[in-house]
């Protein structure tokens, strides 16, 4: 056993194995690694439509493991210790995409009653009373009284009769809808998810998204605001043009809202060489940007591309799983993209 791994053990104590483990698989300094974890919605209780996503109780589990394993840092400040090989060792940052309103409502006092700050990657398109196109189908389909919906559209290769009777069809009808939607352009996009809303006579909610205000308190509460762009496209999918306006106009708007810089950004999906590349990390670095994160998994170094950074959020519920998956995530080797 090396003598770095020699004293952890020794100093064991109460703390618990996997702080150790995390300490041995994350160090501090020029061979530093950030976990990078990534959430969406903290929802105030399950969803049997998305059983996985994390409620409210969940988040706190989350978050009470995250501080007893790790040190969590702001990604703006996280990002600048890497660079200076200051990094600590288990360092890990706590970021959320989209700009739900439950960010504000349930996470952020989940979050101050842990001492834990979070960066959040805000789509401007959407505030206020906006909604993001796939919630649009979302709740549409949670909660109409149709039976079925037919689809008879030559974009999805596929026409047919989707039953939406029991909860597990209406999962299996998101499953199949979702996927194949997500890649049009955002305006056939945006026309397709009303005519599905339409179709199931269940129109869009008004009250998903965060406030511009929410943003700002979100701020003054010491939590970082990121850009994700202002209508959530596919940035591979479009003009050179039109991914400098998502990102300048999101960018601008955010700035505008908390008075402060804004330095981040987070590519919708985010998945490397299906929904982002070299050209839009060209771009985000040419916008000002000092960093932008993907969904790749994998953790950050110094060598990590400050462009393409990876996310990962372990979805078990169970401590030690959790804590498993994430290790795991630390020692798995980084992409090509990270």
């Amino acid at each position: 056993m090396v003598p770095d791994s020699r004293r952890a053990f020794e100093s064991v104590g109460p703390v618990s194995l996997l702080r150790v483990a995390f300490s041995l698989a994350s160090p501090g300094g020029a061979r530093a690694k950030l976990s990078i974890l990534i959430f969406h919605r903290v929802l105030e209780r399950p969803d049997p439509l998305f059983p996985s996503e994390v409620d409210r109780e969940q988040f706190a589990r989350i978050c009470s493991w995250l501080r007893e394993w790790c040190n969590v840092i702001p990604l703006d400040e996280a990002m600048r210790l890497l660079r200076s090989g200051e990094l600590p060792r288990r360092a890990a940052a706590i970021t959320f995409d989209d700009g739900y309103r439950d960010n504000h409502d349930i996470a952020l006092p989940i979050l101050r009653a842990h001492g834990l700050a979070a960066t959040f990657f805000v789509a401007t398109g959407c505030l206020e009373d906006g909604c993001m196109w796939n919630d649009v189908i979302i709740e549409a389909i949670r909660r109409t009284d149709v039976e079925h919906i037919d689809i008879d559209d030559s974009r999805f290769g596929w026409t047919g009769r989707l039953p939406l009777i029991s909860v597990e069809q209406r999962r299996a009808a998101l499953s199949f809808v979702i996927p194949r939607a997500k890649y049009l352009p955002p305006d056939e996009r945006a026309r397709f998810s009303e005519s599905v809303a339409r179709l199931l006579g269940a129109p869009p909610p008004s009250d998903l998204m965060l406030t511009r205000h929410q943003v700002r308190l979100l701020a003054d509460a010491g939590m970082h605001i990121g850009a994700h762009t202002v209508t959530h496209p596919i940035l591979a999918k479009c003009g050179e043009d039109e991914v400098v306006r998502e990102l300048t106009c999101s960018r601008e708007v955010l700035q505008d809202i908390v008075q402060r810089p804004v330095s981040g950004f987070a590519y919708p999906n985010g998945v490397p060489g299906d929904d982002v590349g070299a050209r839009e990390a060209r771009l985000a670095r040419e916008s000002g940007y000092d960093y932008a994160v993907t969904t790749q998994w994998g953790h950050a170094t110094r060598r990590s591309d400050p462009f393409m950074l990876p996310r990962f959020s372990p979805w078990d519920r169970s401590r030690s799983r959790f804590g498993a998956r994430l290790l795991s995530n630390l020692l798995t080797p980084t992409s090509r993209y990270a």
